[in-house]
């Protein structure tokens, strides 16, 4: 199989932004970062804001106190200036490198999809190529691919891996709402896959999850796309789910939404684990506090939601950029 060569990007101060407090319907197809009127519109997708656009801005006053004031949030963008990558794109490679970045990675398996921009087809999704490993993912050499199984755009030429595409494909299809699908095989998340009791009620990490996580049984490498309806059919409207014998699976409105529920949860499974071996008794919560933390993630989640700023992952994004500059390539 051949390589791909991944030239070294120059390093590129990062903009200060100010970001949209409007709240835009044309979020389907604006996402790129573009000048509209006197502020950044995070909505859209091509080089210039319509008309259109233009004129809903400029027509609408936030509000700046009260109730339900919104404001102008000055934030730092870390995608470089120069970059002619989509905003899809960039989001999705940061996810990859991030992911290898904390060793959740398994070499060249498992996979993160993302929609992909309106363009690039219709009922179509962003997913790793077969045969680069996570560390070497970047913006453009994403494979699209729609629901059913065609494939759009394939840079590096080896296809997509048959398993990852029936795993994401069917959460695609399902939730339309879902923009981003991300799947691992840890150590840890393998290893709570294979317990009965799967996560328990023991830290304020793990909380997050409480009642709020489905799970899917095992039936072999997931080659067979009868699986699919299974699988959408247990995850139901969660977002968050244990493959049994298997690894994790999270979804999210945003590549920065499923990107921090894995983090949490791998890291809820890490500190299970290392209880569970201390030799200590494990001090499980009680249901009534276990309910009330999740639904203060669940409030943090409301905050920080489709086109709204979202710190955490700005913050993750640019310390990608950092280590990996050549993701935006």
């Amino acid at each position: 199989m051949t390589g791909i060569y991944l030239p070294k990007a120059r390093a590129i101060a990062p903009k200060q932004l100010v970001i949209c407090p409007y709240p835009c319907s044309k979020i389907d197809y604006c996402r790129q970062l573009t000048q509209a009127g006197s502020h950044v519109c995070v909505a859209r997708s091509y080089t210039e804001a319509d008309s259109t656009v233009r004129s809903a801005c400029s027509n609408r006053t936030p509000r700046t106190s009260g109730i339900g004031a919104k404001k102008a949030m000055t934030q730092i963008s870390a995608i470089p200036s120069s970059t002619d990558q989509p905003k899809e794109r960039i989001d999705l490679a940061a996810a990859y490198r991030l992911i290898a970045h904390f060793k959740m990675d398994d070499s060249i398996f498992t996979h993160i999809s993302a929609k992909a921009p309106q363009e690039e087809g219709e009922n179509a999704f962003l997913i790793n190529p077969y045969g680069l490993r996570f560390d070497e993912v970047t913006a453009s050499s994403l494979a699209t691919v729609d629901v059913d199984g065609n494939i759009l755009r394939d840079t590096h030429g080896a296809g997509i891996n048959k398993a990852g595409f029936t795993i994401h494909s069917a959460v695609h299809a399902a939730r339309p709402e879902v923009h981003c699908v991300l799947h691992t095989h840890t150590v840890a998340g393998v290893a709570i896959s294979s317990m009965e009791e799967g996560i328990l009620p023991l830290n304020q990490w793990s909380l997050q999850f409480y009642n709020r996580t489905a799970f899917h049984d095992y039936e072999g490498i997931a080659l067979d796309l009868a699986e699919r309806e299974r699988l959408v059919a247990d995850l139901g409207d969660r977002n968050v789910m244990v493959l049994r014998n298997h690894g994790l699976l999270t979804c999210g409105r945003t590549v920065g939404e499923a990107f921090a529920l894995m983090f949490n949860l791998e890291r809820a499974c890490k500190a299970q684990l290392a209880i569970m071996s201390s030799g200590g008794t494990p001090r499980k919560l009680g249901a009534d506090l276990a309910e009330k933390t999740a639904q203060q993630y669940e409030g943090w989640d409301k905050q920080h939601s489709g086109n709204k700023p979202d710190p955490q992952w700005d913050a993750f994004q640019r310390l990608a950029i950092k280590h990996y500059p050549d993701l935006v390539n």
